[in-house]
């Protein structure tokens, strides 16, 4: 059930992070505040295709 998706910076778009998710009980797409190494801070990363 489990899918594994990326995320990507909104700031440069470099996608930086792989994680995986449920999408039965999770409808909507995963953002989180990560720290990105090229801009050399947190950032919020979205959810994009694999």
């Amino acid at each position: 059930m489990r899918e594994i998706v990326l995320l990507e910076c909104t700031e440069c778009h470099r996608r930086n992070y792989s994680t995986t998710t449920n999408k039965k009980t999770n409808r909507g797409k995963l953002q989180l505040r990560k720290y990105c190494k090229y801009c050399k801070k947190h950032t919020l990363h979205k959810e994009v295709k694999a």
